[in-house]
This record gives C-alpha cells, structure tokens and sequence, in this order.
C-alpha cells in the first residue's frame, strides 16, 4: 500500500482557476512580483486542497520526509498539468516545499523557522510579519492566505501540546516540538486579526565562549563569572524582555560541577543545561474547567524535596520568589534565577514586591533582610539600541544598613557615544571595589588577580 489513496471520484479542477488577468504596461515591477506572489498563492491553497482529496493521510508519519517530497513533486507536477499552468523551475521547487510545509509542518513559517538568523517571529494578522535578526525588527514577506489560514496553523501548533484557543479562551501559551516560546491571542481580543509570536530555541546553546566572542561579555569578567558559580554563590541575573536572560543563565550554568544534582523549574522550558544529573520541571496551566494548575511555586516547594544541590528557577514572577529565598538560605548555595527589571536595584524592589504577593505575613524590613542574606550577586543585562545584547553591571549585596539593602557595583558597561554605523560604544570598566565575595573564593582555593578589581586595568585588550 503506498501512502496516496487515489479515491474513485475524480478530482475537478478549481472553478475559478489559477490565472490572472495580466498586468497592464503601466504598472511597476514591483506590483508584478506582488501580484504573482499573490497568484502562486492562491495556487498553493488549491493544490494543497486537491492533495488532501487524494492522498492517504495517515501514510505521512510512516515515511520519510523525503520519499514523500518525490512523491508529492509528481503529484503535483500531475496537477499542474491538467490544469494547464506554467510555472519555472524555481517556482515549481518552491511550490513542493510550500505544500509540503502545509502537510508536515506550519505553513509559511516553516522557512522562518529554519533560518538560524531569526531569533523572533512576529505575526500580526494574517499579512503582516515581522523577524527579528540580530536584535533588530525587519518586515518580510511572508504571509498566510487569510486569517483562516493564519488559526489553522495556530491550532496546529497549540493542540499539539494538549491546549486550545478560541473566542471561549482566545489566548494561550505553547511551545513547538523544538521548545521554542509560543504565545497566541485571537479574537475577539485581537482587534486586526490573530497575533502569533514565537520566541526561538536555540538548537546550539551559547557558550560563555560564544558571548565573549560577540563581545557581550568580556573575558576576564567572565573569570569571575566562573569564579562566582564555582564557589556556590546565589545569583540573580536581571534585565528586560528579550535582552539575553535565559542565554546567559544558561552559559552559567556550564560552570556548574557534573557531580552536583541540578534541579530546573519553568513556565516553558528553555533551559539547556548539558550536565547528566539535571532533573527538569515544567509548570502546568489550568485545565478547561480550571483545575489541575501547577505553578512555580508549587515546584518549587517540591523541589525542595528532591535533595537538589543547585535550584534554577527560570523566571520569578510572583510568590515563588519567597520559596526561592527560602532555599537559598537554608542549603541550596548556587541557586539562580532571572528577574524582569532595569536595573539591580529594581531587581530587589521586584523581589520584594514579588515575597508580598506569595501570602506571607512578613515586615518589609524582614523581606529586605531575607533578600541580603540569601543573593549574592546581581548580574544586570541589557539590549542595547544597536541590538546588541551585553552585560551592563555585576552589583554585590553586602548586608542592610537601617531598612535599606546595601550594594556594590563590582563591573559596568560605560556608554560613551555611537559611531557612524550607529553602533553603541562603550567599554567594560572595574568600580575600583574589591568584592567581599573574594575572601569566599580565596577559601576555597579559587583565586583571582587582584589587578582585576583595578579601575585602570584594561578589561578588553585589544
């Protein structure tokens, strides 16, 4: 049995044909190439529709990718044929991959996906999407054929992880099969047709090596990066949405010792810790009559159970901050976590505000002193203008003068100017400040160059 089930019916050509009237002498090329885009289009949905009329569906997940690819080129180029269209080779190979895009994959976003230059997909209704490369937005052509079109590949992509999403809950959180961040909302919130962003996974995490060679990080702040979670210090790294939380955390996490068990708790997991002993969970949402909801914190506390030696916790948010604290003060020495803020100082308010919406009758000046006795170390990072992501400040906590947390900035990224490509230029400097943090290491036998913590020394040779 091959996998196309030619049915008995014949399959009748589309009343209104593939063909367009002709462009006048008049109009630009511009609007040519428009109008054959749009053509080649609606081409694609009727050859796709004939296909589904004779091929043997359930045949698809049992064969390769390739053998169905020359299949479904003869099937295809049999369509074309009778209904008497004229395509270039180009246009022909680029019409197998459409269909076949349509068959076994998400449609039009299928190319963006592959491309290892885009690291956010932006849909804004069913004709307009935007990419983003390297930190910079950019429109490209890519379209869906109509706003159906647009909710069939939503669906496709949300009831494959159990969800759904309709005008009875019309957003939803998901994630594709490679773990990239989906997130989907349609009508009637979305006023100008259904929104899709899709955040990418990287299939190759960065390395700390590959942020020193893009210039995020500077090599010798790096050592003491490695310094800080090989000598088991609580970390909390800081910034916008988007500026490199995650990817940083991740690096970190590569200094992590293979004898230590890792314990991860996530909204969506994007970690990709490459230790062996790593134990990975995963929150749930609510159900469709509302029951079953895991959070954070509930992981978190269960976590506690699971004699991790390091906790790392995707994102706080809300009430799991104080649990998180919690297991930071009482053995967990080397947990991390990222928090949503500009700056260290708004790190903390964050975490604060965040321990008051967990529940807990506690002072602010009892929070406060939690927070300086269970983090170490502030990382702040930050996307610049030009796109480019880098680490902007390491801060240290070093105790509670009256009701106020006391830090130290340790590094920083000193913003001079632009030069003429608009680029952002600066460069990494020391504040001068020996980190108290220093004697830790120096205990257990990890040692720095003192020349390190000199304002005057050159953190970027040349």
């Amino acid at each position: 049995m091959t996998m196309w089930q030619i049915k008995k019916s014949v399959v009748e050509p589309d009343e209104a044909g593939p063909g367009a009237s002709s462009p006048s002498a008049e109009q630009r090329a511009a609007g040519k190439a428009l109008a054959r885009a749009d053509w080649l289009i609606d081409l694609k949905v009727q050859i796709h529709r004939q296909l589904i009329e004779r091929i043997n569906l359930a045949m698809l997940e049992k064969l390769p990718r390739e053998r169905i690819a020359t299949e479904i080129s003869q099937i295809v180029g049999d369509l074309l044929e009778q209904d008497r269209t004229a395509l270039n080779r180009a246009e022909r190979e680029t019409l197998v991959a459409d269909v076949l895009d349509e068959l076994l994959g998400l449609g039009p976003l299928e190319p963006l996906l592959k491309d290892e230059s885009v690291t956010d997909i932006l849909v804004n209704g069913h004709d307009v999407v935007f990419v983003e490369r390297r930190g910079l937005l950019e429109r490209v052509a890519t379209r869906f054929q109509d706003e159906k079109h647009l909710l069939r590949i939503i669906q496709k992509i949300v009831s494959a992880v159990g969800r759904r999403v309709d005008e009875s809950s019309p957003f939803v959180d998901a994630r594709l099969a490679d773990g990239s961040r989906v997130n989907a909302i349609v009508a009637p919130l979305a006023i100008d047709g259904s929104l899709l962003s899709i955040r990418k996974f990287s299939k190759i995490p960065i390395s700390m090596a590959n942020m020193i060679s893009y210039g995020s990080i500077p090599a010798k702040v790096a050592e003491v990066l490695q310094a800080i979670v090989e000598a088991r210090l609580n970390v909390i790294i800081s910034g916008g949405t988007g500026s490199g939380k995650t990817t940083l955390l991740n690096a970190l996490s590569s200094f992590i010792d293979e004898r230590e068990r890792i314990v991860t708790i996530e909204d969506s997991a994007e970690l990709q810790l490459q230790q062996d002993h790593v134990a990975r969970l995963e929150t749930r949402p609510a159900n469709i009559e509302g029951r079953g909801e895991v959070t954070q914190r509930d992981l978190v506390k269960n976590a506690l159970r699971m004699r991790p030696d390091r906790i790392i916790l995707g994102e706080c948010r809300s009430g799991e901050a104080f649990d998180m604290l919690q297991a930071m003060n009482t053995g967990h020495d080397g947990s991390m976590t990222t928090v949503h803020a500009n700056t260290p100082r708004d790190a903390l308010s964050r975490i604060e505000q965040m321990i008051g919406m967990s529940g807990i009758d506690i002072s602010p000046r009892s929070a406060r002193a939690q927070i300086a006795s269970a983090i170490n170390v502030v990382i702040q990072i930050g996307r610049l203008s030009d796109g480019r992501r880098k680490l902007l400040s390491l801060s240290e906590l070093t105790g509670m003068e009256g009701d106020t947390i006391t830090m130290q900035e340790i590094f920083r990224f000193h913003i001079t100017g632009r030069n003429e490509a608009g680029q952002v230029q600066g460069q990494f400097e020391a504040a001068g400040i020996r980190p108290k943090f220093a004697t830790n290491l120096q205990t257990q036998g990890i040692h720095l160059d003192p020349r390190l913590f000199d304002p005057r020394a050159d953190l970027e040779p040349t």
